[in-house]
């Protein structure tokens, strides 16, 4: 049996051809193509002219099996019976049947139903996307004239159309999808309602997901990706993104999907979202929502530095402490501390102590913060160094005889002075020996008159401050041919009977006494009968106890 799409005499071929297939349109502006491509991939399709469904039979309609394989192998099957159209692509339909066609590539196509009802509810033989426009069409057996036509979706009425037979629902959204129908008078047959046709309305992209990191580092540079997937049906349709930070417009629209900081700050914290829409903006989806904390770079390399140096400083002078940051970023906030002390010393880069005192000694630290983290340095110890004060001379050993030719010892010391001290010894006022002992060995006439002893330590920067304790005097005696040898603080002299006064400025008060006996000594000596030491406190100014001030002196 031959293939009933044989040209008759005086028909026309028709100019141009719209096909249609369950899987997809050959639209002329190349979406239908595209994905009848992709459908043809999967499966055999049958296409309908004219492209509506239900096709109708008093529609010339003609169906085209389209698949992989020889196209002469082509088997046609109608209401599930094969039917004799063997080799054939393309068939004419003259019967209410429902027809299918098999490709030996491709399989079975999906099956085509062709309809002779009195009314008839048709729609375009496409796949329907988001923001696309269809119209949906109520038509009449054999073209009869429709009136008083009322449309429904799910049952629920449209709306009623006196004159109408078609209604068009633009842009398509998700919720169009259904079951629609269509009701009104035919002709003379009156009242009529067509059997429910399934609209399926696809999306045409998915709700997008915005990607970034959610926590960059002041700085650093940041990609934000607002990532849909659009419809297979139309892998490249042309979408539009929108950025947003707290509602505000911060990128876009534009075609990439990707929003672009060289270096973000930390005003680019906030919550970011994403819009996609399509062209023309009749699809809109953006529940994308990202929080963006932008963190400062973390703190690190936190070192002290003193002048003056390492932190040694003198009593009562000034002393700087300077807390530096080799990596982090800002702003910055900082607080002193001192081990031992709860107190907050100071805040800001540098510390200043003015006058310091013995106790500002101790370990500093510097706590800095950039709101996003904490660092500190390691301790910097500071020296308080204190000038040498209250130097005294003790004859050693005391309380023991001493025989002329023996050894005397006189030790030097101070009551305070940081280290290092040094001792220089005077006799009569000239220099004869330096360090703490002063050694007399083989006493005799020449070791007589006064013994003084002068502290000296140097403080601040490169020792530049000098500062001196003088010791009182000892007075030393030794009477040439006589058995006695005699050491003593000598008394300033007052005429009785004046009361004792006060030592003047300079005056030195000599208060221990040593006095010792040689074995045969004349008679006059026997009156002390054992040696004798007596100390006595040494006494400033108006009586007071003397102060630092009172015995050194600051020799810059």
């Amino acid at each position: 049996m031959g293939c009933p799409w044989s040209r008759q005499p005086g028909e026309r071929w028709p100019q141009q051809r719209v096909t249609a297939s369950a899987h997809g349109w050959g639209h002329r502006d190349g979406r239908e193509a595209q994905a009848l491509g992709l459908a043809s991939a999967q499966t055999t399709q049958l296409l309908v002219e004219p492209p509506w469904r239900p096709a109708v039979l008093w529609d010339r309609v003609t169906l085209t099996c389209q698949g992989s394989g020889t196209a002469g192998a082509t088997t046609w099957y109608r209401n599930g019976q094969h039917w004799g159209q063997e080799g054939c692509t393309n068939v004419s339909v003259t019967l209410k049947r429902t027809y299918r066609c098999d490709r030996p590539g491709t399989g079975l196509s999906p099956p085509v139903t062709v309809s002779e009802d009195d009314l008839v509810l048709q729609v375009p033989v496409r796949e329907l996307l988001e923001g696309d426009t269809v119209t949906l069409r109520c038509r009449g057996y054999w073209k009869s004239t429709v009136t008083s036509v009322s449309f429904y979706h799910e049952g629920k009425e449209l709306g009623v159309f006196p004159d109408v037979t078609e209604m068009s629902l633009s842009p398509l959204q998700l919720s169009h999808s259904g079951h629609y129908s269509c009701r009104g008078k035919v002709g003379s047959s009156g009242w009529r309602e067509s059997p429910p046709v399934t609209v399926t309305v696809h999306e045409l992209f998915l709700v997008p997901v915005l990607e970034g990191p959610p926590e960059p580092t002041l700085g650093s540079p940041l990609t934000l990706s607002c990532l849909s997937t659009p419809s297979p049906l139309w892998p490249q349709a042309p979408l539009l993104h929108v950025f947003y930070r707290d509602r505000q417009v911060v990128g876009g629209p534009q075609g990439s999907p990707q929003l672009l900081v060289p270096a973000v700050g930390v005003s680019h914290s906030g919550n970011y979202g994403c819009e996609v829409h399509s062209q023309g903006g009749a699809v809109r989806k953006s529940r994308a929502r990202l929080r963006v904390t932008v963190h400062r770079v973390p703190l690190s390399g936190v070192s002290l530095s003193a002048q003056p140096p390492r932190g040694q400083v003198a009593l009562g002078d000034c002393l700087v402490l300077s807390c530096t940051v080799a990596v982090g970023t800002g702003p910055l906030s900082f607080s002193w501390h001192r081990k031992g002390s709860g107190a907050l010393l100071g805040t800001g880069p540098h510390l200043e102590l003015h006058h310091i005192g013995d106790n500002d000694s101790g370990q500093y630290r510097c706590w800095v913060s950039n709101g996003d983290s904490v660092a500190e340095n390691d301790p910097l110890n500071v020296t308080v160094l204190v000038p040498v004060a209250n130097a005294t001379i003790t004859p050693g050993p005391p309380s023991h005889q001493v025989h002329v030719g023996d050894n005397v010892t006189l030790r030097c010391s101070v009551q305070v002075g940081s280290a290092p001290v040094t001792f220089t010894w005077l006799h009569n006022g000239q220099e004869v020996a330096q360090g703490p002992l002063l050694e007399l060995r083989d006493i005799d006439v020449g070791h007589s008159g006064t013994y003084q002893c002068v502290a000296t330590n140097q403080l601040g920067q490169d020792g530049h401050r000098v500062f001196r304790a003088l010791s009182p005097e000892v007075a030393l005696e030794v009477t040439p041919g006589s058995p006695w040898v005699t050491a003593a603080r000598k008394q300033r002299e007052r005429a009785p009977p004046d009361p004792p006064a006060p030592p003047e400025e300079g005056e030195v008060l000599y208060t221990h006494v040593v006095v010792t006996k040689r074995a045969g000594a004349s008679p006059r000596a026997t009156t002390l009968q054992d040696p004798q030491v007596t100390y006595t406190e040494l006494r400033g100014p108006q009586g007071r106890p003397r102060e630092p001030g009172d015995i050194y002196g600051n020799v810059l």
